[in-house]
């Protein structure tokens, strides 16, 4: 099978002032004075090696005494407004561990862990320049998906929760072989649910690193949950197939465990099943979907050949001419999604 790439990283896009009113409107902003820049002041770093002392492209970083203090107040409160609605009574409980930066990726992460003190528990969240059309992406996510969302956006800062689970590749190298039969067919169908759900949103760059395994104990059983953690390309490449998972090299051995676990008919099934759940929650949230797509169609986050080309396959692929007419990205999710609905009424 041949790999997908991506030529291009794809730029940031401001927020446009619509998308910033949508924010205020859901509760998705904050007026914390604090900025992504502020924590690029480090002093020093070192290489974070894993478990087996390869680099995994993150750095540990310092800051000068007097700076870190400021610093770590800061993103205390921040941790506060993303697990408590900003509730100061833990504050004086609460220390920054470790602050780490990733230089690999468009939005060149911090990740930041709160410990709390009383129990030493703690919580990792990550601090990103904010880009229009990741945004767009966690929204969808939380709008079409089965899973919620939290962040938060402070002029150019993007903070997100850190979300739970095994990261694929780890999960792919380490913990598939030692599943049951029954586990890894129950995972070769959470695999086909992910695709679909994937190529609707037009969620790209799911490689095996890009997003999370979940396993959850149920009684005598554990199921598995797949979800994304990495939202960089939402509606921006034009190849189609980078919206598909099943064609990255790195899902190779999720691809073929599909293949052995599951006939052709279950895989529509699933296939179906994943149309019918998005239907009812675009119907359940109409008016905050609506919102969002009237205006992601208004803002220029791709290329105009990247538009023409993916609105070209997608035609083809769905035979639906109203493709043709699409102008933006935005047109193409909202086009996608009112193919789904009508599917989904002469499916059931």
């Amino acid at each position: 099978m041949k790999d997908v790439k991506i030529a291009f990283r794809k730029p940031i896009f401001p927020i446009s002032e619509e998308l910033q009113q949508y924010l205020e409107k859901y509760n998705r902003t904050t007026k914390i004075q604090f900025l992504y820049e502020d924590l690029l002041r480090f002093s020093d770093s070192v290489n974070i090696l894993d478990k087996d002392g390869k680099d995994t492209l993150w750095l540990g970083v310092m800051y000068p005494e007097h700076e870190f203090k400021e610093i770590e107040a800061n993103l205390n409160k921040i941790y506060t407004l993303l697990h408590s609605d900003g509730d100061t009574a833990t504050l004086p409980y609460l220390k920054v561990d470790t602050i780490d930066f990733c230089t690999f990726g468009n939005s060149k992460p911090f990740r930041v862990r709160v410990r709390n003190i009383l129990n030493d528990n703690y919580t990792n969240f990550y601090i990103k320049q904010a880009d229009a059309s990741r945004i767009y992406g966690l929204e969808l996510e939380d709008l079409l998906s089965p899973n919620r969302i939290n962040f938060l956006i402070y002029k150019n800062t993007l903070i997100e929760e850190h979300i739970l689970g095994i990261p694929g590749d780890i999960f792919i190298q380490k913990h598939m072989l030692n599943c049951t039969e029954l586990e890894k067919a129950q995972i070769s169908k959470e695999f086909v649910k992910f695709n679909e759900r994937c190529l609707i949103g037009l969620l790209g760059d799911m490689r095996s690193y890009n997003y999370v395994v979940i396993p959850i104990h149920d009684f005598d059983q554990v199921i598995y949950r797949i979800r994304p953690i990495d939202f960089d390309q939402q509606t921006y490449e034009g190849n189609l197939k980078v919206y598909l998972p099943q064609y990255f090299k790195e899902n190779n051995p999720m691809v073929n465990m599909v293949l052995e676990k599951l006939k052709p008919s279950s895989i529509e099934q699933y296939r179906k099943e994943v149309r019918s759940q998005i239907v009812k929650r675009v119907t359940s949230s109409k008016n905050r979907f609506d919102e969002l797509i009237s205006i992601m169609k208004k803002d220029n986050i791709a290329p105009e050949a990247n538009v023409v080309e993916l609105k070209t396959a997608l035609q083809k692929f769905t035979y639906d001419i109203n493709f043709k007419y699409c102008k933006t990205m935005g047109d193409i999710i909202e086009t996608g999604i009112k193919f789904v609905l009508r599917n989904y009424k002469k499916e059931y």
